[in-house]
């Protein structure tokens, strides 16, 4: 398919300019995108794409309109084609298209996804948005991070469902020849051809547990067949998630009889329909299926500067250095903060998810001052926190409120215990420290220094006061990105791949929303201006 190029001459009297200008604000989404879009998304921006011979494919920067005022909108690829076709306003901001300028199908947003996946710059939307930001002195060197919940396409399967949808893919993928192999292996009766459950009397326990036990055997038979082969790679990728599906799940009592065990795996596979989502917890309270959206954004111009997608289990201190690479320092320099002489000391904002120890180190090493919350020590019954002890780390001991001390133990990973022991025995304020018959133990962190220093930091008032007017801006951020749920807070496809692109296809969005209200404009080659500032 080669390259397609957009008009340049609309009609006299067919343009939709005529129409559209002062109907619509002039620093409205629309009227930027149509004074604009030339120079954000050029069809050039698009060459490696195409091929350079076959029938012309629909002008990229039409295209790439279209994606981002979908997403801006939260619309399906029929819905988004629909609009375009009909809706005066999406062919004004394609550049000022004719009113009869031909629709096209939504597979055309699917093809143009598929290339850019498999591009050398996948993101390469989000970057041109981002650049532009960065053109008109919008990006400052403060960040404030979050995440928020980003509930997957699929459903939730229960253990049974799991099996046989596992042992259903491990056929699927298997030839002719290896999976007549495989079904002579099974025991059960199961044909595993039907997505339904199996027909049984599931008030009766015996039934459930029986169902259970054989269709696990049948699982670990196919596995047993399988293992010693050469294979192919969907059959392999098939037989691990079958064998994950079986260990996570699943004990073996002494009989031999495979129960559903009475835990739950920590990263427990919950769909075989997408392996990468789980279960995840935005609060101790409120639990969700799918995966993370994490944000970085500025703080003053409220443009998102990166965005990242993991799985609904994984902390946020765990991604937070993947958005702040832009901060970091520069190979060759020695800290961020001394990149050029008068800048500001980098911040980052963050709530107590990102008070992780490795994370304050990685902010320590690079001179980035670290604005995050660090979660208070606790305890139950009101009894003495560990804030109650004195950590000595020059001496790596530890003193409890009754004058004990006790040395701190370190493993391999500089990680520490102090064990109180039988000093706990006759301790008169035993009763106020700790339960435990063995005595109390306080774990030190191989970050402890800098967990301590980032509480003591938070409780000064000018950096309790910034940090209140700071971070919630990063709230609104995120609620203008989760508005809609069809696209926003549900994803709209599988795999952790697809939906952190087009949660960074979202962010562009929203950034040229934002860009919009600050009534971004060009004034020459790379140059830009935000006029509303």
């Amino acid at each position: 398919m080669a390259l397609g190029l957009t008009p340049t001459q609309p009609g006299l009297m067919s343009s939709t300019a005529g129409f559209c200008e002062g109907r619509l604000a002039p620093n409205s989404m629309y009227a930027v995108l149509h004074r604009e879009c030339r120079r954000l998304f050029p069809d050039a921006m698009f060459a490696d794409l195409f091929a350079g011979k076959g029938r012309w494919s629909v002008p990229p920067m039409i295209v790439a309109v279209v994606m981002v005022l979908q997403r801006l909108e939260g619309l399906s690829d029929r819905e988004a084609v629909d609009r375009f076709t009909f809706d005066t306003r999406w062919k004004y901001a394609a550049g000022g298209l004719d009113f009869d300028h031909p629709g096209f199908v939504h597979t055309v947003l699917v093809d143009f996804r598929a290339r850019l996946a498999k591009s050398d710059r996948p993101d390469r939307i989000f970057d041109t948005v981002l650049e532009v930001a960065r053109a008109a002195g919008l990006i400052g060197r403060k960040r404030v991070l979050d995440s928020t919940p980003i509930y997957d396409a699929v459903a939730t399967q229960d253990t049974v469902t799991l099996i046989r949808s596992a042992i259903r893919q491990v056929l699927r993928a298997a030839d002719h020849g290896l999976r007549t192999e495989l079904r002579a292996v099974l025991s059960s009766g199961d044909a595993y051809t039907e997505l339904g459950k199996p027909v049984i009397d599931w008030t009766e326990r015996a039934e459930r547990e029986a169902l259970v036990d054989a269709r696990a055997r049948d699982g670990h038979a196919l596995l047993a067949a399988l293992d010693g082969r050469g294979l192919s790679e969907p059959v392999t990728q098939a037989g691990v998630l079958l064998a994950t599906v079986l260990g996570q799940d699943l004990d073996q009592d002494a009989a031999g009889v495979f129960r559903i065990a009475r835990r739950v795996a920590r990263d427990r596979v919950i769909s075989t329909v997408d392996p990468q989502a789980r279960h995840g917890h935005k609060t101790s309270a409120k639990g969700f299926d799918g995966y993370k959206g994490h944000v970085a954004a500025d703080p003053d111009s409220e443009v998102i500067t990166a965005t990242g997608v993991s799985a609904g289990n994984q902390g946020d201190a765990q991604s937070a250095a993947d958005l702040i690479t832009d901060l970091l320092p520069e190979p060759g320099q020695a800290e961020a903060g001394q990149a050029e002489a008068g800048q500001e000391r980098p911040a980052v904002y963050g709530d107590a998810a990102y008070g992780a120890g490795e994370f304050l180190g990685q902010l320590d090493d690079a001179d980035i001052e670290a604005m995050v919350k660090t979660q208070p020590p606790t305890n139950t019954g009101g009894r003495f926190t560990k804030d109650a002890f004195d950590i000595d780390l020059d001496n790596d001991t530890v003193t409890c409120p009754n004058q004990a001390t006790a040395p701190i133990r370190r493993n391999s990973d500089g990680d520490g215990t102090a064990n109180f022991g039988t000093a706990c025995a006759g301790c008169p304020l035993a009763a106020q420290c700790t339960t435990s018959k063995s005595g109390r133990k306080i774990t030190v962190s191989r970050h402890e220094r800098l967990l301590a220093r980032a509480r003591a930091a938070h409780t000064e008032p000018d950096r309790r006061a910034d940090y209140r007017a700071t971070r919630p801006k990063i709230e609104r951020k995120l609620a203008h990105l989760m508005r809609h749920r069809h696209g926003g807070r549900q994803a709209r496809m599988r795999g952790r791949t697809k939906i952190a692109a087009d949660f960074k296809l979202l962010a562009a969005a929203a950034n040229l929303a934002r860009l919009s209200v600050l009534a971004i404009r060009s004034t020459g080659p790379g140059t830009w201006v935000a006029a509303a500032r």
